[in-house]
């Protein structure tokens, strides 16, 4: 007997989520030696940008002082660690097989010492085509970062395609 095909892998509850936004978390206070060390480890083996370090010489830019490098990430040193974290693993069965669908970035205001980031997210999209595979759904999550002036900072939509 042949597998029966889905008609969709979209449920009632991504539909409904659907452009809702989710308060994220907020960074601690950007430092200015995490700006620095960021910009070697990113630079290594090269001399990294004086504007990311040298603020003598980052005052005479247009920036008017230090700021941080557009990948620069400030939750990447967390005060707390998410506890029972969702695994991103599928279970092998058709519609939870999941791929890596790329990301896009977006940058807006630099970051700079003194910076409070806050993160919020919503479901972007939710959409579906057939491959080779059989049917495929796309999720995309946009995640928006903002300093403590409300400024925008950067837009990062993620997609993960389930199969």
């Amino acid at each position: 007997m042949a597998e029966e095909k889905p008609t969709t892998y979209i449920t009632d509850e991504e539909r409904t989520q659907l452009g809702v936004e989710r308060p994220g978390t907020s960074s601690p206070p950007v430092a200015a030696g995490d700006i620095r060390k960021w910009a070697i480890a990113v630079y290594w083996p090269e001399r990294p940008p004086a504007l990311f370090w040298d603020q003598e010489h980052a005052k005479k830019t247009r920036w008017g002082g230090i700021i941080a490098p557009q990948e620069f990430n400030p939750f990447t040193w967390p005060a707390e660690r998410p506890k029972n974290r969702p695994s991103a693993m599928g279970t092998g069965q058709p519609g939870t097989r999941i791929l890596n669908g790329g990301a896009e970035t977006e940058y807006f205001v630099p970051i700079r010492p003194g910076d409070v980031i806050t993160s919020s997210s919503k479901l972007a999209e939710v959409y579906e085509r057939e491959g080779r595979m059989g049917l495929m759904k796309f999720v995309v999550t946009q995640t928006d970062w903002k300093n403590q002036r409300g400024e925008l900072v950067r837009i990062n939509k993620n997609t993960l395609i389930y199969y």
